[in-house]
């Protein structure tokens, strides 16, 4: 009979320490220097997934004392915000009215509001009429895929922090399959996590087979020599 694997993992921790600068956030850290200067105190973090607008929503939490909301909780007539409030997944509230109020309660009492998303607002479902307006009056910085180098670094964190170590040539194998996105390289990270609990050991095949469907449209190993063709693959 088969042991069925559960796998158990610690909550997410965002110490500020951890968060890595990079060309692909510059302008976003910038911003988040100054939150007195947003429009209407209100700024916008939008940004492909796993790039770190959550990271940064909790630095700027802990940093400044803010509340952390989540947007798909959203509904009805939000508390009344006593301090700032960096609220993730904006894009998706629990009832768009829900976050109109939120919008409007920040404005009054003069409390920053930062809003994380995939997208800046313009690209949001927004029915409301008055509330595409609040927030294309916000203020709106992205954040862009990571580089090369950061893109590394945040691979390997994601493996140190399941505790999964590959052999090197494993490692380089699955990175050249890797597209660069940070959403492919957390992906990738959790597939393996779950291949070694179900097979007890990362070995190539099993590690390859892992990440298949992640992986760059062209096979590093089959595409030859041509730079274009192998420019998907992750370094």
């Amino acid at each position: 009979m088969s042991q069925l694997v559960l796998p158990i993992f610690p909550p997410a921790e965002f110490r500020e320490e951890e968060f890595i600068a990079d060309a692909s956030n510059e302008a976003a850290l910038r911003w988040l220097e100054a939150p007195e200067r947003w429009p209407n105190r209100r700024l916008v973090l939008a940004g492909p997934l796993g790039t770190g607008k959550t990271h940064l929503l909790h630095i700027m939490a802990a940093r400044n004392g803010w509340e952390l909301r989540d947007g798909p909780a959203l509904r009805g007539l939000p508390p009344a915000p006593r301090r700032g409030v960096a609220l993730d997944d904006s894009d998706m509230p629990g009832e768009e009215a829900a976050l109109f109020h939120l919008v409007n309660a920040c404005a009054e009492a003069g409390h920053p509001l930062l809003m994380a998303a995939p997208r800046p607002p313009a690209a949001w479902p927004v029915r409301l009429p008055d509330l595409r307006s609040r927030l294309a009056a916000s203020g709106l910085a992205t954040v862009e895929e990571p580089s090369d180098t950061l893109l590394e670094a945040l691979f390997r964190k994601q493996l140190a922090e399941r505790q999964l170590q590959l052999d090197p040539a494993v490692l380089a194998a699955v990175r050249l399959r890797l597209p660069r996105s940070a959403a492919a390289v957390a992906e990738a990270a959790a597939r393996l996590d779950r291949a070694s609990l179900a097979a007890g050991r990362l070995t190539r095949p099993i590690a390859l087979a892992a990440i298949e469907p992640l992986a760059a449209d062209d096979d590093p190993e089959t595409a030859g020599s041509d730079p274009v063709r192998q420019g998907p693959a992750l370094l």
